[in-house]
């Protein structure tokens, strides 16, 4: 059984892969078993061949659960190697008839959420390497240049020692300041980096993610887009409003939309008020007021399906500006981080030689 969880980059060649097949006509555990077979593997197709091993293994897991009579998305899940948001679109898309369109939506989504993963490592990756430097420059000005001083003073006496020596001081806790904040900004970097190279500890880092302000709103609108995506897929396999809303709900994973969407469905239930599911959206405060009247206009025309269709691709595609938007601003600020720090180590050093100065001036 496949125990590691497959990358963004993997998961949406092996979606793409598969809804290509599955339009072909060739069945699902014909299609899985050619997938295995391929030496190259869809994780080197998307350039990461390092992943190739665990793509056929679980493949060859998927295959051999679809063999015993296990549904595709219950073979997904005893896998191991697939997001439990993956799992239940190909669960919603298999009940639904749509699983080809659900396979292509997925492997869009995980080709975009591959590209924001590497765009933020790559954003990062710079200016770690920057503040790894900046802190054993500081380390050196800290533990050996400023001691230097220290002895230089010791070794005067008189009205040298006493008129200079505060500028030392002050040269001291400004070198090791400056190294202590830096070395944190390090760790946490460095920690960040290391976290987000694995499925799992991106999936703790998003959930981080969705408490930090500055990227509280793309998460939450990420998550938005997936509840919307499940539940025209939902809607779409002829389910009833009350029982899709159920399920859409179940998926989400981001707790203060869960709530609010948890909320908006027992008002929907709830025989005293008996609120249709449009109007219990645009009430709850999920969706912007505009695309909650388009809510409103497509379940009033028949068309409430290709309204949430619609509205999950531009709720995405929000979310993936707002994070482009995030991490473009990264750089930048480490940047002015780093030369502010530069500027702590210079101020540190020349303090004592402006003392001595004064002192023989």
């Amino acid at each position: 059984m496949a125990t590691k969880m497959l990358e963004s980059g993997v998961l949406s060649a092996f979606c793409e892969s598969l809804a290509i097949m599955y339009s072909a006509g060739i069945q699902t555990d014909e299609a899985l078993y050619l997938l295995g077979e391929d030496q190259q593997g869809a994780g080197a197709r998307k350039g990461a061949p390092e992943d190739a091993g665990g793509f056929r293994a679980a493949c060859g897991d998927v295959y051999a659960a679809l063999v015993e009579g296990k549904p595709l998305a219950k073979a997904l899940e005893l896998s191991g190697a697939f997001p439990t948001h993956l799992v239940s679109m190909v669960a919603a898309g298999e009940s639904s008839g749509r699983l080809e369109s659900v396979l292509w939506s997925l492997a869009k989504h995980y080709d975009e959420e591959d590209r924001l993963y590497a765009k933020t490592r790559s954003a990062i990756a710079y200016p770690a390497a920057l503040l790894c430097v900046m802190s054993v420059i500081l380390l050196f000005a800290a533990a050996v240049i400023l001691p230097v001083f220290i002895d230089v003073y010791e070794g005067l006496s008189g009205d040298l020692t006493a008129g200079s020596f505060a500028y030392v001081n002050v040269s001291i806790i400004i070198g090791w300041a400056a190294l202590a904040v830096t070395l944190l900004c390090t760790v946490l970097v460095l920690v960040g980096m290391a976290v987000s190279s694995t499925p799992g500890g991106r999936e703790k880092l998003v959930h981080l993610l969705e408490k930090v302000p500055a990227t509280r709103d793309p998460m939450r609108q990420i998550a938005i887009a997936r509840f919307t995506a499940a539940l025209a897929t939902f809607i779409s396999a002829g389910i009833d409003t009350d029982t899709a809303m159920q399920r859409a709900v179940d998926m989400v994973e981001h707790a203060e939309l869960h709530d609010k969407l948890a909320q908006a469905r027992d008002v929907m239930v709830d025989p005293a008020q008996g609120k249709s599911l449009p109007q219990a959206i645009s009430e709850s405060g999920v969706f912007e007021p505009m695309y909650a009247r388009m809510l409103m206009v497509g379940s009033r025309t028949g068309s409430l399906e290709t309204v949430l269709s619609s509205l999950s691709d531009t709720f995405f595609d929000d979310a993936v500006t707002r994070i482009d938007n995030v991490i473009d601003s990264v750089e930048p600020t480490l940047a002015a981080f780093l030369t502010v720090s530069i500027g702590a180590t210079l101020i540190a050093v020349m303090l004592p030689l402006i003392g001595i100065m004064s002192s023989i001036g």
